[in-house]
């Protein structure tokens, strides 16, 4: 009986040491899948499986019960040995220099220490850069609330970072959390790229804003769908203009409607009387009228 709650104990300090307390999920960071399994060993993917909250120390704590474990291939101060093989394709962001990258951290238990978000090399497994993007000297402090701005922040993509991030699992966006107070570190990893500037928020280039080209005029113009019946057409269409009536007597000071002109002589009086009777009608009736 003493034997089990011995172990009962034991069972229960390392759970409180390995259970984790922070992680970020916004963007969606590194999760633990077969490639982590293969790289860091059975055992410490089922633990982080089971908590991917979890600790650095907590991890390393689970090694030194695997006889398979290999350091250099599991990497596990770099993203707790997550490997980007395990990250579906859509969570790799793209990003464009100056882009601001909101960020959501969930902390489920406090702990002070030191935190901040680096872009890391995984080549070399430093920052790259001048040093972080945004940092805090006193952060999770169980003391007091933990401020807003610890878990919901923004960073800028540099604008130098040039082609040093082209390829997904060049860098990561590093958030590391140094919980000094009970010796317990955190991080999570972002996978992303860094495309050229200019662009929306996916930091691809921008759709154009102008409207796209016309047909040229030599083009055919498209049919259409439907044509119109000839009633149709016909009902709707505009009349045709008539050309403009013109002046009987040619010269003259007439309206042009065949109305009398307003001087004339016998000759032009003629012309005008043939356009109304017709013929040689026209001079008989220019002697009656005389």
């Amino acid at each position: 009986m003493v034997s089990s709650t011995k172990t009962l104990f034991g069972v229960a300090a390392l759970a409180t040491t390995v259970l984790g307390h922070g992680y970020v999920i916004d963007p969606p960071a590194r999760k633990p899948g077969p490639a982590m399994a293969a790289a860091c060993g059975q055992q410490m993917f089922n633990n982080q499986n089971s908590d991917i909250y979890g600790n650095i120390q907590g991890e390393l704590q689970v090694a030194r019960n695997q006889a398979d474990f290999d350091a250099s291939k599991c990497n596990v101060w770099q993203c707790k040995g997550f490997q980007l093989a395990d990250s579906p394709a859509q969570n790799v962001q793209s990003f464009r220099p100056g882009q601001v990258v909101p960020m959501t951290v969930e902390i489920r238990a406090p702990h002070e220490g030191t935190a901040n978000v680096s872009i890391v090399s995984t080549a070399s497994n430093t920052v790259i850069g001048s040093g972080p993007l945004i940092s805090w000297d006193v952060y999770a402090s169980n003391a007091a609330p933990i401020p807003a701005d610890q878990t919901k922040f923004d960073v800028t993509i540099p604008e130098d970072i040039g082609g040093q991030c082209a390829q997904p699992g060049d860098c990561v966006l590093q958030w590391y959390w140094d919980a000094r107070s009970i010796d317990q570190t955190y991080e999570a990893c972002v996978d992303f790229v860094v495309g050229g500037g200019g662009g929306g928020g996916d930091g691809q280039a921008p759709a154009p804003s102008s409207p796209p080209p016309v047909a040229s005029p030599t083009a055919p113009l498209p049919t259409s769908s439907a044509s119109p019946t000839a009633s149709s057409a016909t009902s709707s269409a505009a009349p045709t203009p008539t050309a403009a009536p013109q002046d009987p007597v040619g010269g003259g000071s007439g309206s042009g409607d065949g109305s009398v002109p307003e001087s004339f002589t016998l000759d032009t009086f003629i012309a005008w009387l043939r356009t109304k009777a017709g013929g040689n009608n026209a001079r008989r009736h220019a002697r009656q009228l005389m």
